[in-house]
């Protein structure tokens, strides 16, 4: 069997349409402000993508860096400077951030109204109660590129390797959610025998942060396969998920890069027009 791939780069390009052409509708231009602290080359390499994505649909791309010797303070300073501009409806605080500061405390200091990232505990909360509000970007990704291909969801048995807060318990909230409907387990690195829970799985996702973890044995025949993981192994980008002995038994597969990046970027546009409209009307 040879999977069929799962291409993030098509879906993402259909989003950010969708998103421009609510943009070009409304009597304003939403705006995305970006924070980066310090000189990580890969940060600066997403948080670029991010800003081209946002200038491709329509915003403002609000940019703001800071060294990696800044003070907490005055990270926090910067933060509530943008949760008071009128015209900055989305805030994205890269992570992560250099040694020294706090990110738990720097997320919680964001206006939960403006946390496109959806990782504030206030909209974390409300995803567990089942309410509306700003979601994670790679959860809400992973489900709009298995609804884009029609991936059965209700009633199938999801298997979610990784627990993180980023990614796993989200999804597993979101996929279990009523009229969503999958019936999900949640393992990790202390789970017993990971293959045998991962071969029940009818969509595995690999979100643990380790290359090459889910292997062929792992996967039950036809089963869609979502990798999560982005691992640099030799310069190289790899997933978490060996892709070539699991496309030999997946029905369906994403591929590392290709994948879930690109439709993490794009629901991150998505929720930035959602935070407008919200707050703005």
């Amino acid at each position: 069997m040879t999977a069929r791939i799962l291409d993030g780069n098509e879906v993402a390009g259909i989003v950010r349409a969708e998103v421009a052409e609510a943009v070009s509708a409304l009597p304003y231009t939403p705006g995305l402000a970006t924070i980066l602290v310090g000189d990580d080359p890969a940060s600066h390499v997403y948080v670029r993508g991010k800003r081209r994505d946002a200038e491709e649909v329509g915003f403002a791309s609000i940019h703001h860096e800071l060294p990696a010797t800044a003070a907490q303070s005055e990270l926090e300073a910067l933060i509530d400077g943008l949760n008071g501009d009128p015209d900055v409806d989305g805030i994205l605080l890269q992570l992560p951030l250099p040694g020294g500061l706090d990110s738990e405390a720097a997320v919680e200091r964001i206006d939960p109204a403006k946390d496109v990232d959806g990782l504030h505990p206030f909209n974390l909360g409300l995803l567990v109660l089942g309410r509306k509000g700003l979601r994670p970007c790679t959860p809400g990704g992973v489900v709009r590129l298995l609804e884009h291909y029609d991936v059965p969801i209700a009633g199938k048995r999801a298997v979610i390797v990784g627990r993180s807060f980023l990614v796993g318990r989200p999804l597993g909230l979101i996929l279990s959610e009523r009229g969503v409907d999958a019936t999900v387990t949640v393992a990790h690195s202390r789970s017993a025998d990971l293959a045998e829970l991962t071969r029940q799985a009818d969509i595995l996702v690999a979100a643990a942060g380790s290359p090459g973890l889910i292997r062929g044995d792992h996967v039950k025949p036809g089963a869609t396969v979502i990798d999560v993981g982005i691992n640099r192994v030799d310069g190289k980008l790899k997933g978490d998920v060996d892709f070539d002995s699991a496309a030999e038994v997946a029905g369906a597969i994403t591929p590392v890069p290709g994948g879930v990046g690109p439709m993490t970027r794009a629901m991150l546009m998505v929720n930035t027009l959602e935070a407008a409209r919200s707050r703005r009307g």
